[in-house]
């Protein structure tokens, strides 16, 4: 009875929290489904006035029609580019509202998650410990992480912020943010390029597929379960998730290195194009980290302790890791560890 009033209650916090998630996000499209609107029918409204003597020069001029300009480069005499209101329409539409979405529903089932199942906890704690990580990992990681969650909180201020910061903070406070947040993002990048780059080649030999990773991927790696899921040094859920950094990170940096860089004479469609990529990876690395930080916190209990001293549980090691635990257990020439049990 205590434990279904303790998990009601939980569950009330949560639902409060979500709603308190979701109402920027709901804001947000709602904003932006009416701009889109408005928009739409300025123009109906424009087109039903009395026809404009010069209305078909600027149509032409509008479709690709060269003119004459005083600049120089690779589109000097484009008067007008018209899929540029495409893009704003693509980048403040469809792709900026299903990211949001996205992102609310990955923190949703990381909640239910928690909820329903709670945090893996051991079943004992043996005192003995195993490194995990050396020090130049853990360097790597935390400068990975936190370079990330700069460029991450940067980047959506600057994307969502004109819907959901600036209603709540004013116009002024915004655009102090707003000037605060692209520098700041702006300077970061080439750090997180120097840690990704360091991730990639300290982690890939950890991180190559094995055969066992398929039960692992086909059991979840137990968490709906708690049923037993073989891994080596790196489960297949991370291993995922490395990937998906490496790919999406190299897909963040590409097209952002063609934003940092107008002056290379870039066309304005390819630092459309970039623009769009670059949301999209980034707002599918940001979701994919919430998994990541879960996991590696409340969800697994001593987990998180691995990036700071470096050591873990014996124990943790042979519930969480049995393959890299008995390649341990063997080179060490103990006796073969015992099969690792089932956590109620």
């Amino acid at each position: 009875m205590k434990s279904k009033r303790q998990r009601s209650k939980w569950l009330a916090l949560f639902l409060g929290g979500l709603v308190a998630l979701t109402a920027p996000v709901s804001l947000y499209v709602v904003l932006t489904s009416s701009s889109v609107s408005a928009d739409s029918d300025s123009k109906d409204a424009a087109g039903e006035g009395s026809a404009n003597p010069r209305a078909e020069y600027w149509r032409a001029v509008r479709h690709g029609v060269e003119g004459y300009s005083a600049v120089t480069g690779p589109e000097a005499n484009v008067l007008i580019q018209d899929s540029g209101q495409t893009w704003r329409e693509l980048r403040n539409g469809p792709v900026s509202n299903i990211g949001a979405w996205v992102m609310a529903a990955v923190l949703l089932a990381l909640g239910m998650l928690q909820i329903f199942k709670g945090t893996w906890k051991l079943d004992r704690r043996t005192g003995k410990t195993i490194q995990r990580w050396s020090v130049f990992d853990r360097f790597v990681h935390w400068g990975l992480a936190l370079t990330f969650l700069a460029l991450a909180l940067t980047g959506l201020a600057l994307l969502f912020g004109r819907y959901v910061i600036m209603p709540l903070m004013g116009k002024e406070a915004f655009g102090a943010l707003a000037a605060f947040s692209k520098p700041v993002h702006d300077y970061v990048s080439p750090f997180f390029i120097v840690f990704l780059l360091l991730g990639l080649a300290a982690w890939m030999k950890h991180n190559l597929p094995k055969a066992y990773d398929w039960e692992w991927l086909k059991k979840v790696g137990g968490y709906l379960t708690q049923e037993h899921a073989p891994a080596g040094f790196i489960n297949a859920g991370e291993k995922v998730w490395y990937w998906f950094l490496i790919l999406g990170g190299i897909a963040v940096v590409v097209s952002g290195l063609f934003m940092l860089t107008p002056n290379f004479d870039w066309t304005r469609s390819t630092m459309q194009v970039s623009s769009i990529v670059h949301i999209i990876s980034g707002l599918g690395l940001i979701s994919f980290s919430f998994v990541h930080m879960f996991m590696s916190t409340i969800g697994n209990e001593g987990t998180f302790q691995a990036m700071i001293s470096g050591d873990v549980d014996e124990r943790w090691a042979e519930l969480h890791h049995d393959v890299w635990y008995e390649e341990l257990m063997a080179e060490r020439g103990s006796a073969k560890a015992e099969p690792g049990s089932t956590v109620g």
